[in-house]
């Protein structure tokens, strides 16, 4: 994601939150923002997947990351956000707690994700950035998007 920009230069995330942690992702994989809509369920699917809407015309997948974390469900709340995330044809909503900023972060301050054993959302990490007192985890957009592992799993799933 990252490998093709220099030192000098900068990157902008939309950061959101899921529980008590701040996640980010590149701003040129984001194709908005939007409230949490009605969202129709969809059979045989892995419990991450919540189903579909119908975003003005387009059905477009709906990951819940809490769940794809491994993380407790909560309720939805005026804060619950839908990041509408593309990564080539791909197109998948993606719920979070809250969406709070975005920001431009040298590339610089970004480190390489840390060697976490047991840290279930470890694999879907890119890298990790300090910024002032914060610390931004940078979410690996292609691991959380892997059609493939979607179709492995939908598979399993009874």
């Amino acid at each position: 994601m990252l490998s093709n920009l220099t030192a000098a230069e900068d990157v902008k995330i939309i950061v959101f939150q899921i529980e008590d942690k701040e996640y980010a992702i590149p701003v040129s994989h984001v194709r908005g923002i939007e409230k949490v809509l009605h969202i129709t369920r969809v059979p045989k699917t892995v419990p991450f997947v919540k189903g579909v809407i119908n975003l003005r015309g387009v059905i477009t997948p709906i990951i819940d990351l809490r769940a794809r974390f491994g993380l407790e469900e909560r309720p939805y709340t005026d804060r619950t956000r839908i990041i509408i995330v593309t990564l080539g044809d791909i197109e998948i909503g993606l719920i979070t707690d809250s969406a709070n900023d975005v920001l431009d972060v040298p590339v610089n301050s970004i480190e390489p994700p840390p060697e976490v054993v047991g840290a279930i959302e470890a694999e879907y990490i890119s890298g990790v950035a300090k910024i002032e007192k914060r610390l931004l985890i940078l979410l690996n957009m292609e691991k959380i998007l892997n059609p493939e592992e979607h179709a492995d799993l939908a598979g399993k799933e009874g």
